[in-house]
């Protein structure tokens, strides 16, 4: 196919997202900066393309069905296929309660971001991504999502007891699994990236890492070469335990 791979990047607008927008830009891709406010996905294009990324704001709430939908429709108006996914939307509602004291609807409301509206975009945008020549999806995970990390009393990971946060990652862990088997036997591969603990809106920027950091392996599992691994859950050092 002609033209320069396109790729999609859900809350593009900002912290990570943002960041692996402009490093997927920086490939020669054109990215799709989706963001839930029309006008601060507008704003980031506009940054973005004043540093000469090709760029574009797309209107895209992960939680709304309409949306989403007319997303996935605009996309193959005007592109015909989808490169590359990056499923980075996510939220964080919790604020040091524990896991008994945890409201269920802010479990209802971590979950309708983080994991159903993967599946929403994901599938929606799935026959776009089956006409590109190499199709790459990206689930942006955490380490808080490894049951082998937070079950260990010893590993730092263990003293943040998220219970909806850290649930919904492993569930898009479980998600990512599902789908790299499902496509296993196509050029598609399907990863989910660990980019560390970033600051960014999401932990009131208390990470120590940069958001440039974090999409490091973002942009690296997005552009992965036709050899490379799918089914996997990576940070920027190599393969992360379930």
């Amino acid at each position: 196919m002609n033209g320069p791979r396109v790729a999609l990047v859900t809350g593009g607008n900002k912290g990570i997202g943002y960041e692996t927008a402009r490093g997927l830009g920086q490939t020669g891709a054109t990215v799709l900066v989706g963001a839930r406010d029309p006008g601060r996905g507008a704003t980031a294009a506009e940054k973005l393309a004043a540093e000469g990324i090709a760029t574009v704001p797309l209107d895209l709430d992960v939680t709304d069905p309409v949306s989403v939908s007319a997303a996935a429709a605009r996309v193959e108006r005007e592109y015909g296929r989808l490169d590359i996914l990056v499923n980075n939307a996510g939220i964080l509602l919790e604020r040091g309660q524990k896991p008994s004291q945890l409201p269920t609807e802010a479990l209802r409301q971590t979950y309708a971001t983080n994991v159903y509206g993967v599946v929403a975009v994901t599938n929606a945008l799935l026959p776009l991504i089956q006409r590109a020549p190499a199709g790459r999806i990206v689930n942006v995970s955490s380490g808080l999502g490894s049951l082998t990390l937070t079950s260990d009393p010893h590993n730092p990971y263990a003293q943040f007891p998220l219970l909806a946060y850290n649930s919904s990652k492993s569930a898009l862990n479980a998600l990512t699994v599902a789908y790299a088997n499902e496509l296993r036997d196509t050029p598609i591969k399907v990863n989910a990236a660990d980019p560390g603990y970033c600051a960014t809106d999401l932990n009131r920027h208390s990470g120590p890492r940069t958001p440039a950091q974090g999409a490091t392996i973002v942009i690296r599992l997005a552009t992965l070469p036709d050899n490379g691994p799918t089914g996997a859950f990576f940070t920027e050092d190599g393969p992360q335990p379930w």
